[in-house]
Parts: C-alpha cells; structure tokens; sequence
C-alpha cells in the first residue's frame, strides 16, 4: 500500500501534483491536518492501496517533534513517499501578483515576502524528511503533472530511484540534482558539421562519442562512482537520487553520457530513469549532406548503447 504525502510552500504546485496523481487513480485528501494522517490511513485501509494527501503550513502541528512521531505512528505496511514542492521566493512572488490570490500567512506577516520567508521556516521538518524535492521554476502545469507521473510510475519498488538527468549550462543547473558531473571538457560533436545538428541519442553522434577514450573513461568512473555509493545512499532511507550531466547546450555530451549510464544501471536497478532536459528546445533537421547520409547509413553506426564493463 503507498501514502504520497506532498507539501511545500504555497504556490508551488501543490494542487497539481495532487491532480496528476487522482489520474492515477490515487484517493486523494487536500489540505489534512498532519495530526489526522494516522486516523486517514487506518480509515481507508482497506478501500484503498493507493492514498495521497497534501499538507502544507496552515495545518502544521505546534512542534517539530510531532511530525516524526505521527509519521512513526502510521502503520508499518504502508510505503511512505513524501514529495516536497518549492519555488524560488521571486517566482512565488511573481505567482501570487499574477493569481492576485493570499498567502495563508499575509495577515500574520507585513508583507508577502515576510509571509513566504515564514513559511519556509515553518516547512523546514517536513523538507528534510522529503524523499524527493521538486524545484518548480521552471516548470509549466503540464511539466510538473508529467514530471509527477514520470516519478511516481517509475519507481517499480521500495528501492532507490536513480535519475540521470543531461542539461545545458547555458540554461543553468537544474536545482533538484543531488550531484552534478560537468562534461564541457570532452570532445565536442558540435565542431563537427555533419554532427551539429544531431543530438547525443543519434548514431553518427554516439558513434563519434563512443570512440573517444576521454568518454568512455568518464562514464566508466561515473559509473563506478555511482555503484560505489549506491548502498550507502539506500542505507539512509533515501527514495531519489538525481545524478545531473551538464555539457554547454545539453544537446551531444551530455545527453549521450546520461543515457549510456542509464542503459549501463537500468537491467541491474530496476528504478533507472533518464531525462534529458534541453530535448525539447531542440528540433533537430539533419542537413542532406553525402557525409551525413554516409554517416547515417553506415552499418557500424551505434544503434543501442551497451553497459560498460567495468573489467574492461
């Protein structure tokens, strides 16, 4: 049976992750007292495997060692995921001017930006006990629904979620990463113009990638990185990790690197997922060079990445 608890602060989304997940089928509860999630989670047991239920700072109990006694208190066969919502303190300035709507905090605060600096305070316990932290910035309504469904259908069991991101710089650091690996120092598809327009998930681009000794040393000591840390990281009771490659655009480096360690870690760990970020910025037109369809039609082009060994 699983319990989705989210929260965070106040206009970071909170209704829409709850919507996405009612399209889930989940049995969704808006706005519970935390002191009434052990009351919920007994009362629905047996109608319901699958329970979510938003929480946020107007039913925050007085102390902070009440969050983690009632937690502790829910019955143990229920697998407790708490996803925590949050946005920069200008773009939930910026959301509040555009909705026109009030912080639950306005009265008791001076202003908006006392109302939302209180509120994090507030929020503290319940974010340090999220299992997975979602920066909102930058996400429209349908990439946060798609990025919860994304999260939440692709964790198969109770073990850890390994999250290769690709990004570019250029459009800065994804903020949800819990390690970043800049690969700006690897040869780069970008000079060559037959790969320019292409991406990191092309054959002539995984090809050219795949025969650099500078890459393929890379992702093998990520790998070994990530192997190596993998069962400290499940010891501390964590559900997500997000491991960020980052190249200048996010078109070729990075995205090739990330999706080769995913394909290396997705048969070993079943909870393997990759996202490529800058994707969707780009419409790539493969320019009808004879180069290019050489490239293209050549039988050695790689079609499927292959697990590194780490023997080899």
């Amino acid at each position: 049976m699983k319990l989705l608890i989210i929260s965070g602060r106040s206009g970071s989304g909170k209704s829409i992750a709850l919507r996405a997940l009612e399209d889930l089928s989940y049995y969704c509860v808006d706005n519970i007292p935390v002191s009434l999630l052990p009351t919920l989670t007994h009362t629905v047991v047996e109608q319901h495997e699958l329970v979510a239920v938003s929480i946020d700072v107007r039913n925050m109990p007085e102390t902070e060692n009440e969050i983690s006694e009632l937690l502790e208190y829910l019955p143990e066969f229920w697998d407790i995921t708490i996803i925590f919502l949050d946005a920069s303190d200008d773009v939930l300035i910026k959301r509040y001017s555009e909705t026109r709507r009030l912080h639950p905090l306005f009265k008791q605060s001076n202003s908006l930006i006392d109302a939302i600096s209180a509120e994090q305070e507030i929020l503290v316990p319940v974010a340090e006990k999220a299992d997975l932290h979602i920066n909102t910035d930058q996400l429209s309504v349908h990439d946060l629904a798609e990025l919860v469904r994304e999260r939440v259908l692709g964790k198969k069991s109770s073990d850890l979620v390994i999250v290769f991101e690709s990004f570019g710089f250029k459009y800065g650091l994804p903020k949800d990463s819990d390690y970043v690996f800049d690969v700006r120092f690897l040869p780069n598809p970008h000079w060559e113009p037959d790969l320019r327009p292409l991406t990191g998930l092309d054959g002539p681009v995984e090809l050219f990638l795949s025969g650099q000794p500078l890459v393929m040393k890379l992702i093998w000591q990520v790998q070994s990185f990530v192997t190596t840390w993998l069962p400290h990281l499940e010891r501390n009771n964590r559900s997500y990790v997000t491991i960020a490659i980052g190249c200048t655009g996010g078109q070729h480096r990075s995205v090739y690197v990330a999706q080769a360690l995913y394909e290396a870690f997705k048969n070993s760990h079943g909870d393997a997922q990759v996202k490529h970020r800058e994707l969707k910025r780009i419409t790539p037109k493969i320019e009808n060079t004879p180069s290019t369809q050489n490239l293209l039609n050549d039988d050695t082009t790689v079609s499927n990445f292959k697990p590194i060994n780490n023997n080899d």
